[in-house]
């Protein structure tokens, strides 16, 4: 008889027990925040449709058909209806989420590590090292977001990775300079000062004890500008600047629209619009329910309690 060591049971048990933590969490956040558990299933609903696209859409997004060229919504063969070209309303939106996923994560995600980088350095070493680097974010600052996107866009060319390229500078100095405010307060505390008398490093203190107090802030703000990214890709696309036309992607399935079809077909314009909305409308619940659960100065105020 083949007797199981006592160790893989363990290593079994603990990713069920955490699963089963998450779940627990996750019913206790949905239950003290409602919007924001509302707002985090519209998110999965995304993430999962962006990651089974091709088997969701029930059609090419890319086929063509003249004999579908404006059909209504509910026709069988397009059930949002069909673009100029035939083509599936439904099918380009579904496959129109991995655009937008894409945009948003990856711009939020390198953006925002970038600017935890730059605004915990500023407050940990401060003097030269903050002056420098808080005045290139003041540049950077100066210009309106949008503006200072479409200029990095003429520079670099209308492309989608040029696009994820441009998003992600843009968010550097907003996440730089709200990190910035958070390290400044943590670098008093106690237990900093408490290391660098046992001479903890600065790489150490900066990596165990400044940076890990920061992660809430940085789920916050990732989530907020993710949001924020689908609309400038949709902003961007729609002015022409940012997906291929080809490309299905919301920002777009609204610049055909509204430059020659709204009166033939105003649904091509609803659709896209009405997803954009919903995705963002949905982010933006979730950041502002995460902000009132992870920020620690609304804690004992009833906001900030799950």
């Amino acid at each position: 008889m083949i007797q199981q060591q006592p160790g893989a049971v363990g290593l079994t048990a603990r990713p069920i027990r955490g699963l089963r933590i998450a779940y627990r969490q996750s019913i206790k956040f949905a239950r003290a925040k409602p919007l924001g558990g509302i707002g985090a299933a519209i998110a999965i609903l995304l993430v999962v449709v962006a990651i089974f696209s091709s088997l969701l859409a029930p059609n090419d997004p890319y086929s063509t058909s003249g004999k579908l060229r404006f059909a209504d919504p509910g026709t069988p063969e397009r059930l949002l209806g069909g673009d100029e070209l035939g083509r599936d309303v439904l099918s380009r939106l579904v496959y129109g989420s991995r655009i937008s996923l894409y945009v948003g994560m990856l711009s939020s995600f390198v953006g925002c590590g970038i600017g935890l980088i730059v605004g915990v350095a500023s407050a940990y070493f401060g003097g030269k090292t903050d002056l420098v680097l808080q005045r290139l974010v003041d540049a950077m600052m100066a210009f309106p977001g949008l503006i200072f996107i479409i200029a990095i866009m003429a520079v670099l060319g209308a492309s989608l990775n040029n696009v994820v390229i441009a998003l992600t500078i843009a968010y550097i100095p907003s996440t730089a300079r709200i990190v910035r405010s958070q390290a400044l307060a943590i670098n008093e505390m106690d237990y900093i000062l408490a290391a660098r008398a046992v001479g903890v490093g600065h790489m150490g203190t900066i990596l165990r004890h400044i940076t890990p107090n920061c992660y809430a802030l940085l789920l916050v703000l990732i989530t907020i500008h993710l949001g924020g990214a689908i609309i400038a890709e949709a902003s961007l696309s729609f002015l022409g600047i940012g997906a291929p036309p080809d490309v299905p992607s919301w920002g777009g399935m609204l610049r055909g629209a509204a430059q020659n079809y709204v009166e033939v077909a105003p649904w091509l314009g609803v659709f896209p619009g009405v997803a954009i909305s919903l995705v963002v409308f949905a982010w933006n619940l979730l950041g502002d329910a995460l902000r009132d659960v992870l920020d620690p100065r609304l804690r004992g105020t009833g906001r900030g309690a799950v």
